[in-house]
């Protein structure tokens, strides 16, 4: 199995960061992102800040937190990928960049991969769905089966997800490999972000949000 590659562009402006825009500090935008211990560090940053509202409620506050992670920003992705047109999934920054639909297709397959290796499962390629599925449609399906089955990784106890598996070769927990699975969405996630500016139409996190947030 191949490392995932993280791709292009991959800076948020604070704007687009959502929720957690007000809480991150300027550290946050100077770590580097150029390898996978780097973007587990930046991981960890995000999971602490996030940290205080949900820490000391319920059993199981550490996969709670990396839970709501993955639900905000899955969610957005989702919603960028209902938002850009048929048309659009196949407009790519440059030449030797993925276009909109290819980048969505390495999120749901990498976002399977990662979810397989901390449920037990055979992990499928990361660049499955990016081979097969070539409209706006199968590939918001796929998407959506990819969000679904990962929930169940989500739903994990603390306990359970401080099992040892293998990841990329390297021996790390459960909870690693779903922290880089977060770490990984949102790294994509600001690709989508320059992907909408540059057709005109505003990211999710963006958005104006019931209650003026």
């Amino acid at each position: 199995m191949r490392r995932v590659t993280h791709g292009q562009g991959r800076d948020v402006p604070q704007g687009d960061l959502g929720p957690l825009a007000g809480r991150l500090s300027p550290v946050y935008d100077r770590l580097p992102t150029s390898t996978p211990l780097t973007m587990i560090k930046r991981s960890l940053f995000i999971l602490a800040a996030a940290a205080t509202p949900v820490f000391g409620q319920g059993a199981n506050p550490n996969m709670a937190n990396a839970a709501a992670l993955f639900k905000s920003v899955s969610g957005y992705i989702l919603e960028a990928a209902n938002d850009m047109s048929e048309a659009q999934y196949a407009f790519r920054p440059t030449p030797d960049v993925r276009t909109f639909g290819e980048l969505i297709g390495h999120v749901a397959g990498s976002q399977k991969m990662f979810c397989a290796m901390a449920l037990g499962d055979k992990a499928p390629a990361e660049d499955a769905v990016e081979k097969a599925a070539k409209t706006k449609a199968a590939l918001v399906a796929a998407l959506k089966e990819s969000n679904d089955y990962c929930a169940k990784a989500y739903q994990m106890t603390d306990a359970a997800t401080a099992g040892m598996i293998d990841v990329f070769g390297e021996k790390h927990s459960k909870m690693f490999a779903l922290l880089d699975n977060v770490t990984h969405d949102n790294e994509h996630y600001g690709n989508i972000v320059t992907y909408m500016r540059m057709n005109k139409l505003v990211p999710p996190s963006s958005k104006p949000r019931q209650g003026g947030n």
